[in-house]
């Protein structure tokens, strides 16, 4: 695990001051010490479509803003674009966080990076922060992580527990971060199988930010898989991924779902279907905001690309099903291929 940077605490003495005391001979008296307060810092997060309670993306950003406050005692401030959101409005609340004394400003998700690229300029002495994406702006952090590694692992495990020899992956909008994520799976399913059936079907075009919040339409088309002989599903689609999961509990048992970004077998939301949750591949946006937000707090921004990796442990598979132990062997073999280098996953989709 990525390691915090622990908050310094500062002490100031101060200075003692002698009292005047005229001709009646009185003694001087000596003021007391204080402990000068550091000032709070602010942190402001800025969520993509409609913030937390997605069970992945967004709730796994507020993990690591929660943790910083808890650990650090920060303060927070935090604002959603909502579905359907213009460049125009997510400039606005990046401005508004600014303009609030926030600093660090986190944007979650891609969507931010135009608005980003026009406001950052604009307040030189705020950090800045955006998942996903690279701004190129000297007081911007750009959090990339290696998504197509993490899939890779989540691939070896679905070919691994498949007993038709055929699985599935449901992708949200149709780009090219998406596309990391299905080729890291099929390199690592075919690493297990060389033959094995991959299905792949996606929620919407690029730009069609209602690609992320169709699960119906994802449980159509995990039904559809099922139906032609996928035992194993993966998901990275965002609420969309909630469809999902209905199709393979309804499925029974037999069938497994995988999940995205956060541990998806333990959200509270998602509960009446933790039986059905083979393992989830883990994206440590938590861990990436809570660096982001020490290192502001320790007078060190992080700014510039900030790469997540097996290597750094900012992408894995979780292990809270113990179904998964079973996998798990291959899983983390492959895991150290990656990191050593002996491996390299790709991330188009061949």
């Amino acid at each position: 695990m990525l390691k915090g940077v622990k908050l310094a605490s500062v002490l100031a003495v101060a200075s003692l001051a002698l009292a005047a005391c005229g001709s009646s001979g009185e003694t001087a008296e000596s003021a007391a010490p204080t402990e000068a307060a550091a000032p709070t810092v602010k942190v402001g997060m800025a969520y993509d479509q409609d913030g937390k309670g997605d069970g992945s993306f967004n709730d796994a950003a507020f993990a690591g803003l929660s943790k910083a406050q808890t650990d650090l005692g920060v303060e927070i401030k935090e604002v959603n674009s909502g579905a359907g959101a213009t460049d125009a409005a997510r400039e606005e609340l990046l401005t508004l966080l600014a303009d609030g004394g926030y600093n660090p400003v986190i944007a979650i998700g891609f969507a931010y990076s135009t608005a980003l690229a026009a406001v950052a300029p604009k307040f030189p002495g705020t950090t800045f922060a955006i998942v996903d994406s690279v701004v190129d702006s000297p007081n911007v952090g750009s959090l990339i992580f290696a998504a197509e590694q993490g899939s890779y692992l989540t691939g070896v495990i679905a070919a691994s527990a498949s007993k038709s020899g055929h699985i599935g992956f449901i992708g949200g909008m149709e780009i090219d971060l998406i596309k990391a994520f299905e080729a890291g799976y099929n390199e690592g399913a075919r690493s297990v199988n060389a033959d094995i059936i991959i299905d792949s079907k996606y929620m919407g075009p690029a730009g069609d930010n209602t690609a992320w919040n169709v699960p119906e339409k994802a449980k159509t088309a995990t039904d559809g898989m099922i139906a032609n002989g996928a035992d194993v599903i993966y998901a990275a689609a965002g609420g969309s991924g909630l469809g999902m999961f209905q199709s393979v509990k309804a499925a029974g048992a037999g069938y497994w779902a995988i999940g995205v970004d956060s541990d998806q077998y333990t959200v509270p939301a998602l509960a009446e279907y933790k039986d059905f949750i083979l393992t989830s591949m883990l994206k440590r946006v938590d861990v990436a905001v809570y660096d982001v937000i020490a290192a502001v707090v320790n007078g060190a921004p992080l700014v510039g690309i900030q790469a997540f990796d097996l290597s750094k442990e900012g992408v894995g598979y979780s292990a809270s099903n113990s179904a998964v132990a079973e996998y798990a062997a291959a899983a983390d073999a492959a895991a150290a291929k990656i990191a050593s280098g002996e491996v390299v996953v790709g991330t188009k989709v061949e």
